[in-house]
């Protein structure tokens, strides 16, 4: 992988299992050897592009194309059934916010572990923490269990912890409805200065921020790279083609 290369992915796809019969997945399990049980429902196929350092690029596809599976590889949560994904830099994921989170443990421990999970030490983690509580800003809710937050208050701090891990590549899936309107616009300014010093890949369906944001678009459709260029040119291409095809269905159901 090239020097200025943060991300690299070349002809990644993913499968998953899909088991018709209850008894089946025993069946593999047991069998599996001799023969499928299973029907391979590839949700990605054959994906390649190349993300360089400090460029933001925006991932753009309709509900079920297949991004927040991309995006779940290129963080490591899940592996691919074929091709390589190669990453340069330390990755903060925001997506699935709070996901992994200990419910019986206080805002502050899951900080903790949060942070070492990403790559930090304990004293570097704790010596952030302030800084961590500040941004979330949900008060004295930061030293209670967590299982007495919010979805909102949750999704805050796991940002907050994003935010603070000095990463060199954010990844973001729809997290910037975070909380109310004024947390979210905090957010977007964070990713707005991020993207002055780091690299950025951002799955959302707010085009118009895309725009704005972005120097070049992935359009993932039905899990492979339909087109990838400026965000001028590939978002209205996407929208018109989005129209014309609910124009067809509605055509279709008269």
């Amino acid at each position: 992988m090239s020097s200025d290369v943060a991300i690299a992915c070349r002809n990644a796809g993913k499968a998953f299992q899909l088991y018709l019969h209850r008894n089946d997945q025993m069946m593999q399990a047991l069998f599996g050897w001799a023969k499928t049980f299973y029907k391979e429902h590839w949700v990605l196929k054959d994906v390649s592009f190349e993300v360089k350092k400090g460029e933001c690029v925006g991932i753009i596809g309709r509900n079920g194309a297949g991004k927040t599976t991309l995006l779940q590889i290129l963080c490591g949560i899940t592996r691919p059934s074929r091709g390589e994904v190669k990453i340069d830099g330390r990755v903060a994921p925001i997506l699935a916010l709070g996901a992994g989170f200990d419910g019986t443990l206080t805002g502050r421990e899951n900080a903790i572990i949060a942070g070492a999970i990403l790559g930090l030490t304990r004293k570097q983690i704790v010596a952030k923490l302030d800084a961590i509580a500040e941004f979330a800003e949900i008060g004295l809710f930061f030293d209670q269990p967590m299982k007495l937050y919010s979805s909102g208050m949750t999704a805050r701090l796991a940002f907050a912890v994003c935010a603070h891990v000095d990463a060199d590549i954010l990844i973001v899936d729809e997290a910037l409805s975070v909380g109310d309107e004024a947390f979210a616009k905090k957010c977007e300014t964070f990713i707005a200065e991020f993207s002055k010093r780091g690299t950025i890949l951002v799955v959302s369906h707010g085009l118009d921020y895309l725009k704005t944001l972005c120097d070049r678009v992935i359009w993932i459709d039905a899990g492979a790279v339909r087109e990838i260029g400026d965000p001028d040119k590939v978002i209205p291409s996407y929208i018109s083609t989005v129209r014309a095809d609910e124009e067809d269905e509605v055509a279709s159901d008269s």
